[in-house]
């Protein structure tokens, strides 16, 4: 309770006090895990610092899983809420995946209807669509519904289906029926792998190709680590995909060989 009352003293002199962002995310973690849950705003004025800097904590937060964003905060995560696959897929290539997740949601424009999958990447998409206007979000992914689930201004549609605790979303034959009668915008989807041999490709064998189906625009996003690699069930060839959206870490060759196949977006 030391620094609680040294912050509050702070605050009154209108002084952010020097912490590393290490500190600052591990005050908020046993602050949140003490209450069960807590508001950007409550921890903003306890801890004598800008909502940002708390809303910046709780994004790093809540990608290791240690919280879960709430509509203006966050709550502790129960333990083994989240199966640590999910998570430490989450935090693999996590800047690149950032950067790739900014550069596709500047693809959606305010009004539209977009997908999202269940991949890692398209999380970070979500993140950067939490203030556009008028916006519907269709997504089987529980890590996209915590992410828009402060946004006033985004419509969010979770299918039905059943819980996968492995991917943190939902699956079943209730997913295939409701995006078999969804015509969005744009789908963006993630792959465990581009091979210039067999295409896009996943381990997972539950992954509908009615997703692909389900949008006027299929945009994959997909970390420069998985491309030309291959796994073990075939998606889609390459062609089909109306862009491409991977991270300025690609190979020069590989990019010029995927720009004979398909438009390429490289985020920096």
């Amino acid at each position: 309770m030391v620094w609680y009352v040294f912050a509050k003293n702070m605050r009154t002199l209108n002084v952010e006090s020097p912490r590393s962002s290490e500190d600052r995310q591990s005050e908020f973690l046993l602050f949140i895990k003490e209450r069960g849950t807590a508001s950007i705003a409550e921890m903003a004025e306890q801890f004598a610092v800008s909502e940002m800097t708390v809303r910046r904590a709780l994004y790093k937060l809540a990608d290791t899983g240690l919280v879960i964003r709430t509509p203006g905060g966050a709550m502790a995560a129960p333990s083994g809420s989240v199966e640590r696959s999910f998570l430490d897929r989450s935090a693999r290539m996590a800047g690149a995946k950032d950067a790739i997740g900014r550069e596709a949601a500047q693809l959606v424009q305010d009004g539209e209807i977009v997908v999202l999958d269940s991949g890692t990447t398209t999380r970070y998409i979500a993140r950067y669509l939490a203030t556009r206007r008028n916006l519907t979000v269709i997504t089987t992914s529980l890590a996209v519904v915590e992410e828009l689930a402060g946004s006033t201004s985004v419509e969010v549609r979770l299918t039905g289906g059943v819980y996968r605790r492995s991917s943190h979303d939902l699956s079943g034959n209730a997913v295939l029926d409701f995006l078999g009668n969804i015509h969005a915008d744009k789908v963006f989807f993630g792959a465990a792998a581009l091979s210039f041999h067999k295409g896009i490709m996943n381990y997972d064998a539950e992954m509908p190709r009615a997703f692909l189906r389900a949008g006027r625009e299929r945009v994959l996003v997909i970390d420069s680590s998985k491309i030309g690699r291959e796994a073990v069930y075939r998606l889609c060839a390459v062609e089909k995909c109306d862009m491409v959206v991977t991270d300025k870490g690609i190979k020069a060759a590989d990019l010029a060989r995927l720009r004979k196949l398909t438009t390429v977006l490289v985020a920096q």
